[in-house]
């Protein structure tokens, strides 16, 4: 069992209503998201690396 798995899991942000959104905004609304998700990646990736490290080192 992770540590995660012990948090709460918390509820979804509302959608966002895209109907008054521009096509430039939208466009501008998609890079902002591209920009989250990247930023979750590289989260991801540190979380992968420590994750691995305490592995190799506890498996000594």
């Amino acid at each position: 069992m992770d540590a995660d798995d012990l948090e709460p899991r918390k509820k979804p942000q509302a959608l966002k209503n895209l109907d008054p959104m521009s096509i430039d905004e939208l466009r501008d609304y998609i890079a902002d998201l591209k920009g989250e998700i990247a930023r979750v990646e590289q989260a991801i990736t540190a979380k992968q690396a420590v994750k691995a490290g305490a592995e190799a080192f506890f498996k000594r």
